[in-house]
């Protein structure tokens, strides 16, 4: 299994809020390595449907691994396909859902569908409202709109993978929502990045991989897997000038708190 063995933390800190699980580049690797995580730190993880067929594997994952929770709901690049509010909602009141998501706004690769993107981003936010779960907010290329509607409809929750600036992550964090920082704050083309994690309070920081893309450095380009936490935790440490454990407690703490796992 891909640089596990490279991987340092051994007590059980590391809490991914945001990964991919059921994607076909697991297909060969999946069980084994879910099975031998948690003797690499990980203590807890998120994998997050995109459509109806991922949510429903990612239950299934939840399920069968006692660790591991999901979140269902339609990303903005897969409204194309079939769906109804009803079939995400019944997935959505599994015991092991944890959240709506990934849901959001994606102008980077679609650009052709915005009305319709807004329309279903807003019909997850309701739903979140409706059963009382957190949203997992994707915003690419989209940061006005999506900040527009987060100000509408207040919902409580994330927005992943964040990269706006640090006058959006104010504006998110006046809301009460959480940041979720991954492999991108190691990266040395992230030149915004530094001063968006000093801004953060530590209790509104959450930690995720976006897994099996986004690998932090040394790992970029490879794949990509949850116990690699510990290499972004050792960098959002240092901008923050904290213990790495410190951080990976407290940021552990706060998906606690938000997810309620």
């Amino acid at each position: 299994m891909e640089n596990l063995e490279l991987c340092k933390f051994r007590e059980p800190l590391i809490f991914d809020t945001h990964s991919h699980y059921d994607d076909s580049k697991f297909d060969s690797i999946r069980d084994e390595l879910l099975t031998a995580l948690k003797d690499y730190g990980v203590c807890g993880i998120i994998t997050c449907g995109c459509d109806l067929q991922s949510s429903e594997k990612a239950l299934d994952l939840a399920h069968r691994f006692d660790y591991i929770y999901a979140a269902v709901g339609i990303h903005p690049s897969e409204i194309s396909k079939p769906f109804t509010l009803e079939e995400i909602e019944q997935l959505a009141c599994d015991e092991k859902c944890v959240a709506i998501g990934e849901v959001g706004l994606d102008y980077y690769w679609e650009k052709e569908n915005r009305e319709e993107q807004i329309e279903i981003f807003e019909k997850m936010i309701f739903l979140s409202k409706k059963l009382d779960l957190p949203i997992i907010v994707h915003d690419r290329d989209a940061h006005a709109d999506t900040l527009e509607i987060l100000k509408k409809h207040k919902p409580k929750g994330v927005v992943h993978c964040f990269s706006g600036s640090v006058e959006m992550a104010e504006e998110i964090l006046k809301l009460g929502m959480y940041i979720g920082i991954g492999g991108v704050a190691t990266f040395k083309n992230a030149k915004k990045m530094p001063d968006v994690i000093k801004s953060i309070p530590l209790d509104k920081i959450l930690l995720e991989t976006d897994c099996p893309y986004l690998a932090p450095e040394p790992f970029r380009g490879k794949l990509c897997h949850s116990a690699m936490i510990g290499f972004t935790a050792e960098k959002v440490a240092e901008i923050k000038e904290i213990d790495t454990l410190k951080l990976l407690n407290e940021t552990r703490k706060n998906t606690k708190n938000l997810f309620g796992v």
